[in-house]
């Protein structure tokens, strides 16, 4: 599994969809306890599996590195990965890569959950989330947006399988990295024939379709607490998106 990250992103490189030092990836099996991510700004064209960091979540869900000897930091997404994996009902890989054609079609307005409806190849295989707007990387704000527009649940659950991330990239959620590759590839491809057609349809342009007021949320469980910033200090990053 977590080879399977590194040749994900490798792959992902190989396509354009990041350059060296972006993305990023994350996975937690299921009954434990820790997860594996990558770290901040490693390059994705030859990163192997010992490269990953191991973070252990205590009781508060607060994350605690568990080999803090080997070095580097954990990828600048840290909360975005902690907040999808702290609860989970399977084994949940995550993937975040910048896929030209699907940045380029939500720049160009488009709403990806409402343009995948059009194409079956994506609808029966892919739950598309509505776009979160444009927030900052990295931050709070933005790992508190996705985890909405996903619809995350108190136990884990979620409704959609990707979502993107208006003028930066995509989040994709799977079993394995593999099978988040494949939700990419799918959305990737129908943007790219959406774009090419050069006929945007009128009824797929994202405004309030998006995630609207990212700060505000129905569940509880990715609710801000007071106070609350970061999932540890110790381990912030910076150096990729």
């Amino acid at each position: 599994m977590i080879t399977a990250i590194c040749d994900v992103l490798k792959e992902c490189y190989n396509r354009g969809w990041i350059s060296t030092r972006d993305g990023n990836g994350s996975v937690r099996r299921k009954n434990e306890n820790w997860i594996y991510v990558t770290p901040s700004g490693s390059k994705k064209h030859r990163l192997e599996a010992e490269s990953l960091i191991k973070l252990e979540f205590q009781p508060d869900h607060s994350l605690v590195r568990l080999n803090p000897e080997d070095g580097g930091k954990p990828s600048g997404e840290i909360e975005l990965h902690r907040r999808l994996l702290r609860e989970i009902p399977d084994t949940r890989a995550i993937i975040h890569v910048h896929p030209t054609y699907t940045i380029a079609a939500m720049y160009a307005g488009l709403d990806l959950q409402a343009l995948s409806l059009d194409f079956p190849e994506i609808h029966r295989y892919t739950r598309v989330a509505p776009n979160v707007p444009n927030v900052p990387a990295i931050s709070l704000e933005l790992a508190l947006a996705t985890c909405q527009a996903l619809d995350l649940q108190p136990d884990g659950h979620v409704s959609a399988d990707i979502v993107g991330l208006d003028r930066h990239g995509v989040i994709a959620l799977a079993r394995d990295p593999w099978g988040a590759f494949e939700h990419i590839e799918r959305l990737e491809h129908i943007c790219q024939i959406v774009l090419a057609s050069g006929n945007l349809p009128k009824h797929r342009i994202a405004s309030d379709l998006q995630v609207n007021e990212p700060g505000k949320h129905a569940h509880a469980d990715v609710e801000k607490t007071e106070g609350e910033e970061t999932f540890n200090p110790g381990l912030n990053s910076s150096n990729d998106i």
